[in-house]
């Protein structure tokens, strides 16, 4: 499935020989950055691109292969064979699709102004290709037309070499592409319109609802050869008067034609902008003032260098370093930068808003899948960059008219998923020092929090029932379970938002509140149940099914009654307790991860990845595996976690058992891989599994270095024996993140038989601000 040229990109570090400074003994070499390979993930269900981005940036340039159905979320499917054209605004690892703004598509075939099925690439524009490679910032392929295509990008800017050989071609922009969906209502794109400016600079607008209802997105573009004529082409692809300069309408494109496009390649440079074509002008004039192509791919690189040089391993196998190298790749390329040089920015209250001097403004945040890894992952690698999306994110909760975020993109908040999970990124921030004005956030946290009348979104739903029945009933709304357990996890991190603002009654009301979670959870069966607003419970439970009324009706998010009862994060022991104590508790995770992985016909594609009924390939479970290091079985967390990093892993297209989602999928293996996982973020605490690689080396700011080193580490030794921490022993099973922030070596013994290292209670982690009882 990897061709030879990308073999050469996969190659990681290998345990060289560094020459022998001791005859008779051979050094291994040192933690390096494994090489990223960017098409991991891009088959399967990963929903990943293989196109040039920089870290966070907002030009997310890459190859459309489709725009129609689930497996086109991103644009990009690995076993689509035909490339559509090459667009600048991508998402990465989603399970809805959006985007794909400004397909560029360079051909020598003869005017075609639809794509054409994925199914047969000789009809419309689509080309197959060839000689594809991609690398952090960089991608080139060959098109079936003789056209090879290289691309690259600055941080609002895309920038594309395209080589024709010899004779007549065209460029078409096809301003009307789009993700597509059959559940797309109205128009789809709107105010549409294209304009070739005076200096021959083509501007473009429009407005897109298909996610992100609303989304403004403005482009200014420019070639490096003026093209021999131009034609526009209006809605239903009617051609515009032959002289026209400009069109308007909602399905627009223009066609370049160039009458011998051989020789010197024809470079074409796009700047983007939220809010208007000034700023996408802007873009242009300050990041690619001129056409030095191989200037901006060697800027692109060592901006890749830098971020991925953050975490450096040694051990393991070649394909276990670049799962570590594409894992930390893919969870550095959202959120995206959503603000012009001058610092404007469209908000979430859709006006347009300045930044101070050195603020960022940022979108594409997937808040129900990031806040478990991916932010606690950046607070570690990255902590500059944490502050910055900290500071948007108490921006975008003053401006929203729903408050606190739950899945923004693009000035729009699409309401996605369940809870408002924002808190938790800004309580865990908090928590582990990160300065920003929190107190700015509270008041439209606070309303969310208590303000039965603020305006809801999808994802705040059934908050008057929680209110007053402490649950969210079954028979009045769609996911009650899930939201009622998730509303309470947010409640926690309120709590702790309160009491940083000064807020006291607040935060023990909200405590209080967040031990909701245990009236969805029926302590005579053990399950999380659907529970009606008389207080009854479902009477034919079935912990397989995702509803009470089958297949109609869902009481899980992406999840069944096995995986929904495990989703509590905050207060492992009150869990516990109310199951019975660390016996019941303990053989409970043992029925999830040894029953059969049995699901119901209505199941969504997002519940994969199973052992047992645990799915790792979609998040309400990733903490699980875990969980075992509270009821005194670290050793059965250190296990699962090790099979979960080999088997749910690979360094291949169908390499991430489910949606990356943003960079969540890939946060869970570089945190788990290097040896502990953040299973409530806002206690800003970290449980230790079973590191993977001999020796992996993490920046963790103010010039410190956290080195965990993993002695007599194998396939066959994933069990922790001890631990030393800045050389001293370390009994406990988990450790604070202000510990590793200090840098030094921590020192994992491991072995092939299970141990007692961290199964004492006073070991274990805490949870709600306690130990075990």
């Amino acid at each position: 499935m990897i061709t030879a040229s990308r073999r050469q990109l996969l190659a990681g570090a290998g345990l060289a020989a560094l020459g022998n400074a001791m005859p008779g003994i051979t050094w291994a070499a040192p933690p390096v950055a494994a090489k990223a390979d960017l098409f991991v993930g891009t088959g399967g269900h990963g929903h990943t691109f293989p196109g040039p981005s920089l870290p966070y940036g907002m030009a997310q340039l890459g190859p459309d292969t489709n725009n129609i159905g689930w497996d086109a979320c991103s644009g990009y499917h690995r076993d689509d064979r035909s490339i559509m054209g090459f667009s600048h605004t991508h998402l990465s690892g989603t399970g809805i699709g959006d985007m794909l703004d400004i397909l560029v598509v360079p051909t020598r075939q003869p005017l075609m102004l639809e794509p054409g099925p994925v199914g047969d690439p000789d009809k419309g524009y689509r080309q197959r290709f060839s000689d594809e490679f991609a690398e952090p910032g960089y991608y080139r392929v060959r098109l079936e037309s003789g056209v090879q295509a290289e691309l690259t990008v600055t941080d609002r800017c895309g920038l594309h070499r395209y080589r024709f050989p010899s004779g007549p071609a065209h460029i078409l922009i096809d301003f009307a592409h789009a993700m597509l969906d059959t559940s797309d209502k109205g128009g789809l794109i709107e105010n549409a319109s294209l304009a070739v400016d005076s200096d021959g600079t083509l501007t473009g607008s429009r407005t897109v609802n298909r996610w992100a209802k609303g989304r403004h997105i403005h482009f200014a573009m420019r070639l490096s050869r003026k093209p021999d004529r131009v034609q526009f082409f209006g809605d239903v692809d009617a051609p515009a008067a032959k002289d026209a300069m400009n069109v308007a309408g909602e399905k627009l494109k223009v066609a370049l034609f160039f009458d011998d496009a051989g020789g010197d390649p024809i470079l074409i440079k796009t700047g983007l902008s939220g809010v208007d074509v000034k700023g996408a002008r802007d873009a242009l004039a300050a990041e690619i003032p001129g056409w030095d192509f191989d200037a901006a791919h060697a800027a692109a690189r060592s901006a890749w260098a830098t971020a991925l040089n953050r975490v450096r391993v040694s051990g393991g196998t070649e394909a276990q370093r670049t799962i570590m190298a594409s894992a930390l790749y893919h969870t550095q390329l959202a959120p995206t930068l959503f603000a012009d040089r001058d610092g404007r920015y469209v908000g979430l209250d859709r006006q347009v808003h300045q930044l101070a001097q050195g603020e960022r403004a940022y979108s594409a945040y997937s808040l129900w899948d990031t806040y478990r890894a991916v932010h606690p992952l950046l607070t570690l690698i990255n902590r500059d960059q944490a502050k910055l999306l900290v500071r948007d994110l108490i921006r975008q909760t003053q401006q929203s008219p729903y408050g606190p975020p739950v899945w923004p993109l693009q000035g729009s908040e699409t309401g996605c998923m369940i809870g408002w999970h924002s808190v938790s990124v800004l309580a865990e921030a908090h928590a582990k020092g990160i300065e920003a004005d929190y107190a700015a956030a509270w008041p439209n946290i606070r309303r969310r929090a208590f303000d039965r009348d603020y305006k809801d979104s999808d994802g705040s739903l059934g908050r008057g029932h929680y209110y007053d029945l402490n649950y969210i009933p079954a028979d009045k709304v769609w996911e009650s379970v899930s939201r009622t357990q998730e509303y309470a996890y947010d409640d926690w991190a309120m709590a702790h938002l309160a009491q940083a603002a000064g807020a006291t009654e607040d935060a023990v009301l909200l405590r209080k509140r967040s031990r909701n979670y245990r009236n969805v959870i029926d302590p005579s069966i053990g399950f999380a149940r659907p529970r009606f607003s008389d207080g009854t419970w479902w009477e034919k439970y079935d912990p397989i099914q995702l509803g009470h009324d089958v297949p109609k009706w869902r009481d899980y998010t992406e999840a069944n009654g096995w995986q929904a009862t495990f989703l509590n994060q905050h207060d492992v022991y009150g869990l516990i307790e109310h199951f019975g104590g660390d016996a019941v508790f303990e053989g409970k995770l043992d029925a999830l991860f040894n029953g059969p992985s049995t699901l119901p016909a209505n199941a969504p594609p997002d519940i994969s990845g199973l052992v047992g009924q645990y799915a790792h390939g979609n998040e309400p479970d990733q903490h699980v595996a875990y969980l075992y290091a509270y009821c005194g079985a670290p050793w059965k967390t250190q296990a699962m976690v090790r099979r979960l990093l080999t088997e749910m892993y690979k360094a291949d297209p169908d390499g991430v058992i489910g949606n990356d989602d943003c960079g969540q999928m890939s946060a869970w293996f570089v945190l788990s891989a290097v040896g502990f996982y953040p299973v409530d973020p806002v206690s800003a605490i970290y449980v230790f599994g079973s590191p993977l690689f001999d020796i992996a080396e993490v920046d963790v700011g103010n010039g410190r270095t956290l080195t965990v080193r993993a002695n007599g580490n194998g396939p066959d030794r994933p069990y922790v024996q001890s631990v030393r921490w800045r050389g001293k022993p370390w009994t406990k099973n988990w450790i604070a993140h202000s510990e590793l922030i200090l840098g030094g070596d921590l020192v994992f013994e491991m072995g092939a038989r299970p141990s007692r290292f961290g199964a004492a209670k006073r070991d274990r982690p805490p949870s709600f601000a306690r130990g075990p009882a």
